[in-house]
């Protein structure tokens, strides 16, 4: 079914909606292998921003007059699609923030620092990314509660059959990433969601890297909190959101203070509206939430299954191309993965090699991504990522391998010892 919608769209009609892809790096037409950090965004998004600053702008929920009225009505609108998107029983389960790693702080410090005991157990794993780490270890250091790590195995996925071990009724919450930004792993989340329900433990899941590539349903997952950006989907920076399942939410208190987030203010108290409306203290990012609908509608016109379907392609293909290297090691399931590879070369270090690349237009990224206990795990320092979305083409890939075997020549002590040639 995947293979059938992906035969369907035209990418290279697709591919044209994305202006910055005509761009030129040192000469060299780009070739941007770096969605997992960001991704670019098409014209139908860079035009609602327009339109908002052009024709809407004002703030939103506290003024009658008409300009705050159209921009109050989209900032919800946005609210709705993102529920609609993710599959929320209701717009009052979506909360806007600045990214994942607020949705992710948030969690811990409204809900952790109200639910949370010594002695308690919050269980992540090894991969997570920073923002799915530290403000655990935070919260671990102010209330005496432990921290557990499912570990991961040689081949990148985690190690399930550990799982009973680690996940006990002391756990109060189960924090994992759906797909690592690492390695590339798809993780088995409705299955880990199932077990952490058997035993009372919450569960929290970082979604950055497959919110905009893969079908998802947070009823199917059945999960109690999922946070996710928008500007890795194609939407705007500084948006990002969390899910909450509702009974959860309102049992929390809110985060931040002041304006927005009242129902009244005397010098001594102040009452709170109800979620989500109270965790988005002070002036939100209007212009973000209405860019991130114009995402969702975008992404939706296409179908995430024929781009997943798509960037699996990519990925296992780049996997393949990558093998021919020499001295090159591969990371990540060499099944089913996300859409990005990541790999160590022995003649050069991953921040040299993106450095090399980038001479001739391959914009990758190199170094830890804000995952060194996973590369630690691994033995390296860091790695050299390439990541893609459906707006990437084999003959990007082609090219990539022809830009890396000559990074493996240049870097090369004995190859060093004659003139490389210079790649056109």
């Amino acid at each position: 079914m995947h293979k059938l919608a992906a035969s369907t769209v035209d990418w290279k009609a697709v591919r044209e909606d994305f202006p910055i892809l005509c761009e030129h790096a040192h000469g060299h037409p780009l070739i941007y292998f770096d969605s997992a950090a960001t991704s670019q965004k098409p014209r139908a998004v860079i035009e609602a921003l327009r339109k908002f600053y052009e024709h809407d702008n004002a703030n939103v929920h506290r003024g009658l007059h008409t300009l705050s009225s159209r921009a109050t009505e989209a900032y919800e609108n946005g609210r709705q699609r993102v529920a609609e998107y993710i599959g929320a029983t209701s717009a009052e389960e979506i909360v806007f923030t600045r990214g994942t790693t607020e949705s992710i702080n948030l969690v811990a410090q409204a809900w952790g620092q109200k639910f949370i005991r010594k002695g308690d157990v919050i269980l992540l794993t090894v991969m997570e990314h920073h923002s799915n780490l530290v403000p655990w270890q935070l919260l671990a250091e102010r209330t005496g509660a432990q921290l557990r790590f499912l570990p991961v195995l040689d081949d990148g996925t985690l190690n399930l059959e550990q799982l009973s071990s680690f996940l006990t009724p002391e756990v109060k919450l189960f924090a994992f990433t759906h797909i690592s930004n690492s390695l590339g792993t798809i993780n088995p989340v409705a299955e880990l969601c199932a077990k952490a329900r058997d035993v009372g433990a919450l569960t929290l899941v970082d979604a950055a890297q497959s919110i905009g590539h893969i079908p998802l349903d947070v009823q199917e997952l059945d999960c109690d909190f999922l946070a996710f950006s928008g500007h890795k989907m194609c939407g705007p920076t500084g948006i990002g959101v969390l899910y909450g399942r509702a009974e959860v939410l309102d049992s929390m208190p809110p985060w931040h203070g002041g304006g927005e987030m009242i129902v009244s203010v005397t010098l001594e108290k102040s009452t709170f509206k109800k979620s989500p409306h109270r965790f988005e203290a002070g002036t939100p990012n209007v212009a973000g939430a209405i860019g991130l609908a114009a995402a969702i509608d975008y992404i939706q016109r296409i179908g995430r299954s024929a781009i997943f379907e798509h960037d699996s392609e990519l990925a296992h293909y780049a996997a393949e191309r990558l093998n021919e290297l020499p001295g090159t090691r591969i990371f990540g399931p060499s099944g089913q993965r996300g859409a990005l590879v990541g790999l160590v070369m022995e003649a050069a270090h991953p921040h040299d090699l993106t450095t090399f690349a980038d001479q001739y237009g391959l914009a990758m990224r190199g170094g830890h991504h804000c995952n060194q206990p996973l590369m630690r795990r691994f033995g390296v320092s860091g790695t050299t990522r390439a990541s893609f979305y459906f707006y990437n083409t084999m003959e990007e890939i082609d090219r990539m391998i022809e830009i890396l075997q000559h990074a493996v020549r240049f870097f090369s002590p004995k190859e060093r010892r004659s003139p490389v040639r210079p790649l056109s």
